[in-house]
């Protein structure tokens, strides 16, 4: 009679390698990896090594991070999206910018409407069908999802069920709380 052994538990966790910095960060490797994989089963690669690195935090506020300036400089209704957070920020017409937002892919999932900093909490829609994609692919950037899991404060995800996709989200603060 053959007796197999498995192995315990910490031997099996030194063999496993983790990611130490997401790879899809280096636009050319992405463009590379893109040449020989399905974009689904790139974007299901990019999603993991997102989840595992986890978010950056490299800048949070959505003002101000370099992953998002493509998003920025997009205009809609004569107005452009790095104003349009200007004025959330400021208070201004605080009921407006939900059903805007949607076009960016964004969702505000709190906000302060009192006095004081708005401190609103935005999150960027990273799924394979977010709406933010075709504003980034216009601007000539694929590897988006990365980047703004580097510059976000938190990475947020949502398992699939049968129903529902798998949901990720890049969570960003319009106003940082000080350090």
């Amino acid at each position: 009679m053959t007796k197999t052994n498995t192995p315990s538990p910490k031997r099996r966790e030194e063999g496993v390698a983790k990611l130490t910095v997401n790879p899809f960060l280096d636009a050319e490797f992405y463009a590379r990896m893109r040449d020989y994989t399905e974009r689904d089963a790139a974007i299901i690669k990019e999603l993991k090594a997102i989840a595992e690195i986890r978010a950056g935090n490299k800048q949070p506020d959505p003002r101000l991070a370099p992953s998002l300036e493509a998003l920025r400089s997009t205009v809609k209704k004569g107005l452009s999206f790095g104003e349009m957070l200007e004025r959330m920020a400021a208070g201004k017409e605080k009921g407006l910018w939900e059903p805007w937002m949607t076009t960016f892919g964004i969702e505000i999932r709190a906000v302060n409407y009192g006095a004081g900093p708005r401190n609103a909490c935005l999150v960027l829609d990273l799924a394979a069908n977010a709406p933010a994609h075709a504003m980034f692919a216009k601007a000539g950037i694929q590897n988006w999802r990365s980047l703004a899991a580097d510059d976000c404060s938190v990475v947020r995800s949502e398992k699939a069920t049968e129903t529902t996709p798998l949901k990720v989200y890049a969570v960003f603060y319009l106003d940082p709380l000080p350090a």
